[in-house]
């Protein structure tokens, strides 16, 4: 069965995954299938995960063939409440294929992983503040509809509105291969409410999301680079964050990272998450060089600066969100900015995939 847009075509190929699932449960039937404890944790994560995208393809092959019977039914009968139920289970075939799709172009090496999200705002004082809050609602309401779940692990709120910056994790299937999509400079482009003389205002902001990183992977962090520094946790968090130093901020001296996480109400979970974020930092830092080295002509590793934005947020004198990436536009813009950013993501997914077939050729 073939799935796939005039410009992409993705082949499930069943026989394959049931073939992959087979000898995985040849090796779980091995006598001594735990001695290794960590290939075994492996084995089952990668068999869970067959399970799951089986039955998933298996239930829309089901779902199809009762749309075949409804309509061979509806032919002889013409009832216009059929023809209804038709109507809704095609769309909803339609929608549940077209996230197959999407899925099926995350075959990085970390598109599986859960994402840590980092949002800072520009230049621009309140103004910038306020559109950080707004892409940080963004991703929220983005995250909710996906049956995602979001941990804030830090934020330092604005002076008078907004947020300064804000680090987050999103924990579901394909997070990180979905959000990598955002990373670079969001421009938002509207009639200030803060400006008493209603002027037009261009503000700014940055998204980076970094794969969290699991246990398993080695990053040689030293003790002796690192600079642990405790603090009062900042904004509204209740008596106990104001009056004891829970917070804390890690500095890994030789790359100058620097992670904070005030969560958490104990200082030994605040570090934990700390560390694990700035695992993940590192982790990335090291594989962008790598690829770097391998193709230092690659158009998206150019320096992102405030004209280099990847995504402009139109609200005024007309209504349009555009990807300068892909050249993509949404004229539906409360309802991209109350997360309806699947499309985008879509898009630059699809530009990857195109980009990557010319570098091959």
């Amino acid at each position: 069965m073939t799935v796939g847009s005039p410009r992409c075509e993705v082949i499930f190929d069943l026989p394959k995954l049931e073939e992959q699932r087979a000898l995985l449960d040849k090796e779980v039937a091995q006598s001594n299938f735990w001695d290794d404890q960590e290939r075994a944790q492996k084995v089952l994560r990668e068999r869970s995960r067959l399970d799951e995208e089986i039955r998933s393809w298996l239930k829309k092959e089901e779902e199809l063939e009762e749309i075949h019977i409804l309509s061979d039914f509806i032919r002889e009968t013409g009832d216009s409440a059929d023809v209804e139920e038709l109507t809704a289970r095609v769309r909803s075939l339609d929608e549940s294929l077209g996230s197959y799709e999407i899925e099926r172009m995350l075959s990085g090496e970390n598109d599986d992983n859960n994402a840590i999200m980092f949002i800072n705002s520009g230049a621009g004082g309140t103004e910038a503040q306020d559109w950080a809050e707004m892409l940080f609602r963004m991703y929220l309401k983005w995250s909710e509809q996906k049956g995602f779940t979001t941990q804030v692990v830090d934020l330092l709120p604005g002076e008078e509105a907004g947020i300064k910056n804000v680090t987050f994790l999103v924990s579901g299937r394909h997070a990180y291969g979905y959000l990598k999509c955002e990373n670079g400079i969001h421009r938002l482009v509207r009639v200030s409410p803060y400006d008493a003389n209603n002027r037009r205002h261009t503000s700014f902001a940055s998204v980076y999301a970094y794969p969290e990183i699991s246990e398993d992977i080695e990053v040689d962090i030293r003790e002796e680079d690192l600079r642990i520094d405790t603090y009062r946790s900042s904004g509204p968090g209740g008596q106990h964050v104001n009056r004891t130093d829970s917070a804390v901020r890690i500095t890994h001296i030789p790359t100058g990272i620097v992670v904070q996480c005030q969560n958490e109400r104990s200082q030994h979970k605040n570090k934990s998450m700390a560390m694990a974020i700035l695992k993940s930092r590192i982790y990335e830092l090291e594989r962008k060089k790598k690829e770097e080295k391998m193709d230092s002509l690659n158009k998206e590793k150019k320096d992102i600066a405030w004209g280099s934005q990847i995504r402009s947020y139109i609200l005024h004198p007309y209504r349009l969100i555009k990807d300068h990436r892909t050249k993509h536009e949404e004229h539906n813009a409360d309802a991209v900015l109350d997360g309806g950013i699947d499309t985008f993501i879509k898009e630059y997914l699809l530009y990857l995939t195109f980009d990557q077939k010319r570098k091959d050729n």
